[in-house]
């Protein structure tokens, strides 16, 4: 049903996306062998990043996986992985302070965390369905031409696949000013200072460009979807 175009989007943004990553982690790999003349754990830095931000409700939890690290705004816990809770890396004080960036704009009720927190329900139902049903109205549009009820299916399922784009873009200034929160903190801190600053930088900057992919990429499949249902 999706032809050559659809591939080649696929394939490609796939492909990126591998480099990226890949990238990303050779050089959080480096980082992790950089340790920072403090010795503090990334467990630490978390909990110091946030009692100087006058937050005292956030948990500082360990949880298992490489690069899992979040925040969670729903039980307001800040969950890092075994490596970063423990480390006392560059890395491990640039992913902490990173997590520790997203606690601090859920205290101070950052606009574009709060708007991408109200979009999760809708997105987690068009990212499970959207596809299914832009696939459903395109052979519907193929097998009753005669009626235009599976051009209208498709344009839910746009609508709906649209949403898990949008909802790709907002994350962006989510998470480009989480870490621009946490390398300010961690220079103010002298935690990081000279090279270690530049490292923890480069850091959480190929960690964004894993979102900048995945947005492109939803935006790319987005405008195919809208094409290939025009040209029916």
């Amino acid at each position: 049903m999706f032809g050559l175009g659809y591939w080649l989007i696929f394939g490609g943004f796939f492909v990126l996306s591998l480099i990226v990553q890949s990238v990303m982690n050779s050089h959080m790999s480096r980082y992790s062998k950089e340790f920072l003349p403090s010795g503090l754990t990334g467990r630490e830095v978390a909990e110091k990043m946030l009692r100087e931000n006058g937050i005292y409700d956030v948990r500082v939890t360990c949880i298992q996986g490489h690069l899992t690290d979040h925040y969670n705004p729903t039980d307001k816990t800040l969950n890092l992985s075994e490596e970063v809770y423990n480390g006392s890396s560059v890395a491990s004080a640039a992913v902490a302070a990173h997590e520790c960036g997203h606690a601090v704009q859920h205290a101070e009720a950052y606009y574009w965390l709060g708007l991408r927190s109200a979009m999760v329900p809708a997105v987690n139902i068009g990212g499970t369905l959207s596809t299914w049903v832009i696939l459903a109205g395109l052979m519907l549009m193929s097998f009753l031409q005669a009626t235009s009820i599976g051009y209208y299916v498709a344009i839910i399922g746009i609508v709906l696949f649209a949403l898990t784009t949008l909802f790709a873009f907002v994350t962006l200034p989510v998470e480009f000013n989480a870490s621009r929160r946490a390398l300010n903190w961690l220079e103010n801190s002298n935690l990081v200072t000279g090279s270690a600053h530049d490292h923890a930088k480069d850091a959480l900057s190929w960690a964004a460009r894993t979102y900048v992919v995945a947005a492109l990429a939803s935006l790319a499949s987005l405008l195919y979807y809208i094409s290939l249902v025009d040209r029916r």
